[in-house]
């Protein structure tokens, strides 16, 4: 597990990240539990801790939650955080997860950027999935709108090279919404629903210089929800094709 130990300092507090972060793992959660209303106390597999928001979020909607991650730095810091919480916490990575136990909803939130082949993740999980039953994929959007003005001041060579916050959180790669469709459907899964996480039209620090900074904030992932294209972040739910 050393080797995502290693990268964990964007998961710490006074992170150069953590505001963003914090953001966004905090809007993407009520959307997903509005997709959820009216349906009975559900199950739900999750994998990765991340910053510990989306796990606590999510663990008061469930009956049975099981959350997956592969570090143990990551994991100490949750349970100093979060603790007393119901929830069956397995260290180990994704790849080597095995269970034939089946799941309403998976979750797969800001991870398949940071595994080495995310194909074979979805294909792993897909049979996690109860019939009938949801999983849930955010991402990191490659064309978002403030990398496309990057890329156009010259900032970036590549619309999905990675920069240094990527590298500080581990990131292997930057999807697209095209990208992004296109394995979920070679993995054996249709799209039902997707939306934006978080337009961002400028970098941080000159927002930051804003007046109603917060406030401008949370608009942003009001008004990104109908421009996925432009986002910060995509989100889609999907089922077994």
């Amino acid at each position: 597990m050393s080797k995502l130990n290693d990268v964990t300092s964007q998961y710490k507090p006074g992170a150069v990240t953590s505001l963003e972060n914090e953001l966004i793992l905090n809007w993407y959660p009520p959307r997903i539990l509005r997709r959820l209303e009216g349906k009975a106390p559900l199950s739900l597999l999750e994998l990765g801790l991340g910053h510990g928001y989306t796990t606590a979020l999510f663990n008061r909607h469930f009956q049975r939650h099981v959350v997956l991650e592969g570090s143990s730095v990551v994991i100490d810091l949750f349970r100093e955080n979060y603790p007393g919480l119901n929830i069956e916490l397995v260290e180990g990575y994704f790849e080597h997860f095995v269970s034939s136990e089946q799941f309403d909803v998976v979750m797969m939130g800001f991870i398949l950027e940071h595994v080495d082949d995310p194909g074979l993740i979805l294909r792993r999980f897909r049979d996690n999935l109860r019939p009938g039953g949801s999983l849930y994929v955010a991402v990191p959007n490659a064309k978002s709108l403030n990398r496309r003005l990057g890329l156009a001041m010259g900032k970036i060579a590549d619309i999905y090279e990675l920069n240094a916050n990527d590298h500080a959180l581990g990131h292997q790669r930057q999807f697209c919404r095209d990208t992004l469709k296109a394995l979920l459907q070679a993995e054996g899964y249709r799209v039902t629903w997707e939306e934006g996480i978080y337009l961002k039209p400028l970098p941080l620090g000159y927002m930051q210089t804003m007046p109603e900074f917060e406030e401008n904030l949370q608009a942003m992932c009001e008004v990104g929800v109908d421009f996925p294209d432009l986002c910060v972040g995509l989100l889609m739910e999907v089922q077994v094709a």
